[in-house]
């Protein structure tokens, strides 16, 4: 089995422990905020025999916990959101160190084939300008950013299929939800409504295990709808 380790061991930090075994990985780290204050914890002997992190911090710690792992040459998977403006920093350390990395805004393969859709639906609905869109989502009340990352990215989609008109954006955050994201095109005549629910965190914490199992061994920068899965 290939070793991992889990940088950020909150509620998904657990959920990846407890399904590891079944993507070929045994946890061999787990690092939070105790153990790894200001990046104590990314040492060479405590990576020493690991295949690939595992990132689900918080914002303001991705880039020094990316910089760290990929100064030890180990691959990492970021699955923490609100982290963009650092991208081409990002991008600068891991080809420096010869590394990998995946990321993206919701590691769920529902919402991956929901970008898809999307994609589509906005290219399909520029040729009818009496329709106006609206982009929308939900999250738990612990959820740092807002709007998400995921919601940013399919406003990203439908304007590089090409839809070019304003799209309205809201976000909300309350309770205990793990997060719903609508996407919505309005007209005098009628509504088209699509929606993504995810019912759990499950979905997420499988995503950033198929990732890890993807790039161990491998370096680069990747989209995590760029591999295949």
């Amino acid at each position: 089995m290939h070793k991992l380790a889990i940088v950020g061991y909150g509620k998904m930090g657990k959920l990846i422990e407890q399904l590891a075994p079944q993507y070929g990985f045994e946890v061999a780290l787990k690092l939070d905020e105790f153990n790894n204050a200001e990046g104590s914890g990314l040492t060479a002997a405590n990576f020493a025999g690991i295949d690939a992190a595992i990132e689900f911090s918080i914002p303001s710690a991705v880039p020094g916990n990316v910089a760290g792992i990929a100064a030890l040459g180990v691959p990492v998977v970021v699955g923490t959101t609100g982290w963009l403006e650092h991208m081409e920093e990002l991008k600068r350390i891991v080809s420096t160190h010869g590394t990998g990395l995946v990321w993206s805004p919701n590691f769920s393969i529902g919402v991956n084939l929901f970008f898809r859709l999307i994609a589509e639906a906005a290219r399909l609905v520029e040729a009818e300008p009496e329709y106006g869109a609206w982009a929308w989502e939900i999250h738990h009340s612990a959820k740092k950013d807002a709007p998400s990352g995921t919601l940013l990215k399919l406003v990203e989609e439908m304007k590089a299929a090409g839809y070019t008109r304003n799209i309205d954006i809201g976000s909300n955050r309350a309770g205990a939800m793990p997060g719903t994201h609508e996407i919505g095109f309005d007209s005098p005549a009628d509504t088209i409504t699509l929606r993504h629910t995810a019912r759990n965190r499950e979905g997420f914490a499988r995503g950033a295990l198929k990732a890890a199992q993807w790039i161990v061994g491998k370096k680069g920068f990747y989209e995590f709808s760029e591999i295949e899965f």
